[in-house]
């Protein structure tokens, strides 16, 4: 070795050792929750939601991509029934279900909402809802072939 590079600590590569995959899906989530919390944020204080999407565009004269904010919708998790709101947590469209045959949270007012989220969060970065993020993807396509035949047979 050179002496410029003998001054450097060389070793052998390290091991990489992979990130559980709930990691990324309670980050996603927090990140998603996060976005809902500003949403009912503006609806309480009266203002217009807005969510922008970084996306890569080529010019077509150049032939030079850049990367362009681009407008994007978001669906509120909430609603409202007879002036009492209720919240779903989401994983893409599917809704959690938090309990037995039990998806909704019973919020009350609308300015409960943001206090309601913030409970969420902390909740999935303590690793609560872990159990409803992974999701067998062979027994999940079990229960939708059998509940496909239940509904085929009652015809």
């Amino acid at each position: 070795m050179t002496n410029v590079l003998s001054s450097l600590k060389v070793i052998a590569r390290p091991e990489i050792v992979k990130k559980p995959p709930v990691l990324q899906k309670r980050l996603k989530l927090i990140e998603k929750l996060e976005q809902q919390l500003e949403m009912v944020e503006c609806l309480i204080a009266g203002t217009e939601f807005e969510c922008f999407k970084d996306k890569t565009v080529k010019d077509p004269e150049t032939g030079e991509r850049k990367k362009v904010k681009k407008r994007c919708a978001v669906r509120p998790w909430y609603y409202e029934s007879e002036d009492h709101y209720y919240l779903e947590i989401k994983q893409g469209i599917r809704v959690l279900e938090l309990d037995k045959g039990k998806q909704a949270i019973d919020v009350g007012e609308r300015e409960k909402i943001p206090e309601t989220i913030r409970v969420i969060i902390d909740a999935v970065e303590k690793g609560e809802l872990d159990h409803l993020l992974i999701v067998d993807k062979k027994a999940a396509k079990a229960s939708n072939k059998a509940s496909k035949k239940a509904d085929k047979s009652k015809s």
